[in-house]
């Protein structure tokens, strides 16, 4: 189970706001993944300093380190420079970020200098260990940080419920009448797809945490526990609102395309749609169409701000799927 950059960043926004922010975080993806742009993104939010000024020397509080000698391996020297600029005062409420790139060439000393760091972090402190072989580091380092895996960017990822939603509006558009009941059984449909994926997006996390469980059961307490319990349930939360966003989207591309089919615009957002989204343009005029994008956007506003979801969904559809 791997995040998306984007959905890596809102789960850690989250945190960060509700202050759940964790001392210790390990990013972890291959190359294309975004380890350092997500770090920059975070540390960025923490200490106020500008995303592209992070691994800059103009960032303040933000010490950054990564192999450097002809070894290719972090030094202690690094580790001990990173522990005093880390015990410094911050100024303006800013949190110290130390960022530690290609974490797994700690060297031993090194590694074993920067475990007391992670068992004793400095107050208002966030360490972020970036990796792409995490399995080359010590057990006793991975089982202080909270793991986060990032898919590539250029993965291509499972558009199977997108793939469905494009079917269900195809079905709508040959759909003759569009009546309150059908507007309704289509609301449903649509959060009968959403269970599907929230139920898929918790199979996944259940099984990363028993994962975890079976790896460090006999190296940590009933309190880390309980810690990473949470920690999977707000993983569950920030992967399932993702995949709901992307078809709240989906809906939107549908009636784009429907609009730009009104106006002979040749571009089609799902063209495997094209027929039924053509018969819809001429059925509905520009207003109306706009109308319908509208009552989406505000559908888009309301998920946003966590109001009760099939509620908002049943009456964004008895309005949108409604003749």
């Amino acid at each position: 189970m791997a995040f998306s950059r984007a959905a890596a960043f809102e789960y850690l926004r989250r945190a960060y706001e509700q202050n759940r922010l964790a001392h210790a975080y390990l990013v972890t993806g291959p190359p294309g993944s975004g380890k350092q742009a997500l770090a920059a993104e975070v540390a960025s939010l923490v200490n106020g300093t500008p995303v592209k000024e992070v691994f800059s020397a103009k960032a303040r509080e933000i010490f950054i380190a990564g192999p450097e000698s002809r070894s290719r391996r972090i030094s202690i020297e690094q580790i001990r420079e990173l522990e005093h600029t880390l015990q410094m005062r911050a100024a303006n409420s800013r949190r110290k970020v130390a960022i530690i790139s290609n974490a797994d060439r700690l060297g031993d000393a090194a590694a074993n200098a920067f475990l007391k760091t992670l068992e004793e972090p400095p107050s208002d402190s966030l360490l972020l260990l970036l990796s792409g072989l995490p399995e080359a580091l010590p057990e006793t380092i991975l089982s202080r940080c909270i793991a986060i895996p990032l898919a590539p960017d250029t993965q291509v990822h499972s558009k199977k419920e997108e793939e469905k939603l494009a079917k269900l509006l195809q079905q709508a558009g040959r759909h003759a009448t569009w009546t309150i009941q059908f507007a309704y059984r289509l609301a449903q449909e649509f959060q009968q797809l959403l269970r599907a994926v929230r139920e898929e997006v918790k199979f996944e996390t259940d099984e990363a945490l028993e994962r975890e469980q079976a790896r460090y059961k006999d190296a940590t307490d009933g309190g880390w526990l309980a810690e990473r319990e949470e920690h999977y349930k707000a993983v569950t939360e920030s992967l399932y609102l993702e995949r709901r966003a992307a078809l709240v989207e989906a809906l939107f591309a549908w009636w784009t395309d429907v609009l730009r089919a009104n106006n002979d615009v040749a571009q089609r957002e799902i063209p495997v749609a094209k027929q039924e989204t053509a018969a819809l343009a001429r059925r509905f005029s520009t207003s109306e169409i706009l109308k319908r994008i509208r009552w989406l956007e505000e559908l888009r506003d309301q998920l946003g701000r966590n109001v009760h979801e099939g509620l908002a969904i049943e009456v964004a559809f008895l309005t949108i799927f409604t003749a």
